[in-house]
């Protein structure tokens, strides 16, 4: 073990920065829905759009939930020693898991260990999405171990939230 490299990357959901056109975000979802229903891959058309949405400009003031997540991710890392880190998000904000998976192969990572902050049971991105990736992401990487910390142990989540009531109790 002592020739690995470990990664972690903390995947977010994803914000719509002000100033995106909510039209464009209509059709992506659209064009999402349609797809899933015929089980088809992305249309060129749909890739372009959640692209384009993805690369929109952003600031902690148009875009503050990755502004958010960025400042749980300098914590998260800060707490871990020493691994290559990376965010991803799932939807409407770069990078994509995808691209930050390659990127912490390309930086050496031999073992990446992917953590979510989507930590409710029954979430589609969390329990279904992100799986999924993963499973299409193993036999591109086949030197590399892609685990994914899931479920949760919601006795912690509960004590993490009952630390935070009583914060303001």
């Amino acid at each position: 073990m002592s020739n690995s490299v470990r990664g972690v990357i903390l995947v977010g959901h994803g914000g719509i920065p002000k100033g995106c056109p909510q039209e464009l975000v209509t059709k992506l979802k659209r064009l999402e829905g349609q797809r899933r229903t015929a089980k088809q891959p992305p249309s060129t058309e749909e890739l372009e759009l959640d692209a384009k949405i993805r690369q929109w400009p952003r600031t902690p003031e148009t875009d503050p939930y990755q502004a958010g997540l960025e400042a749980v991710a300098a914590q998260l890392r800060a707490n871990l020693g020493d691994v290559l880190f990376a965010v991803a998000y799932n939807e409407f904000c770069a990078p994509t898991l995808e691209v930050s998976v390659a990127e912490l192969v390309k930086q050496g990572a031999t073992h990446i260990t992917v953590a979510t902050t989507m930590f409710t049971p029954g979430g589609s991105h969390s329990e279904v999405e992100i799986p999924e990736i993963l499973d299409h992401l193993r036999p591109q990487y086949p030197g590399v171990e892609l685990r994914y910390a899931w479920p949760f142990d919601l006795q912690l989540v509960a004590n993490t939230l009952a630390e935070q009531v009583k914060r303001f109790s």
